[in-house]
């Protein structure tokens, strides 16, 4: 996905607040539309007071990418988590039915963490509703860290002679696409999310990258 462009909030503050502030305007934009919500309905949602939105925001361009931000920092924080719990750099992992587990593993806590997740949903929804209404926007949640750091680890086992590609950030984008995004896909909306159908999808997805990318 494509970057955008951060901006700086206004003034920092409350952490709570700016909390609330977020999780408010957020669920509205989603709901909503963010052309038809006023800095009064989220200052309303929040139960703060309008000047408290604007002194920390400063306008709805910058609410806006400050979600996206707030977003895709959660989004990066869960995926190294994940890594670093499931291919840490010391992992004892020494075969290919060894690196499929962990691939597994991984792609299993993603579907859990992220596709289960309420607040990525609807951060990506909020994408994909700007997207509609302006086609040319490039403003996104940025994922390109989190796959960053998942080829780093696929570029690592391919050092160890287990993996063999030569594009560690390409075989990570398929491997995205053959879980997180397949699972996004299939389940949608959270609320509704068969978890059993997630994991089976994630799964699948780690099976296929490693019969597509396993050292023969």
């Amino acid at each position: 996905m494509n970057s955008f462009a951060r901006e700086k909030t206004v003034r920092e503050g409350s952490p709570e607040k700016r909390k609330a502030i977020l999780s408010a305007a957020r669920d509205l934009f989603v709901r909503e539309g963010v052309d038809r919500v006023s800095m009064d309905a989220v200052a309303t949602r929040a139960a703060v007071s309008k000047r408290t939105v604007y002194d920390y925001f400063g306008d709805k361009r910058r609410l806006f990418l400050a979600i996206l931000s707030d977003v895709s920092e959660s989004l990066l924080a869960t995926g190294r988590r994940a890594i670093e719990e499931h291919l840490p750099e010391d992992a004892p992992i020494t075969t290919v039915p060894q690196l499929e587990a962990a691939f597994t593993a991984l792609a299993i806590d993603l579907g859990a963490t992220v596709v289960g997740s309420a607040d990525f949903s609807a951060g990506f929804a909020l994408v994909a509703q700007e997207r509609l209404r302006t086609p040319t926007t490039e403003d996104d949640i940025e994922t390109a860290p989190m796959q960053a750091a998942l080829a780093d680890r696929i570029a690592h086992f391919a050092d160890a002679g287990l993996l063999d590609t030569d594009n560690p950030r390409l075989a990570a984008d398929h491997f995205g696409a053959l879980t997180l995004l397949l699972a996004y896909e299939r389940q949608p909306v959270p609320a509704n999310a068969d978890p059993d159908q997630i994991r089976q999808i994630m799964i699948d997805g780690a099976h296929a990258f490693i019969r597509a990318y396993a050292k023969r």
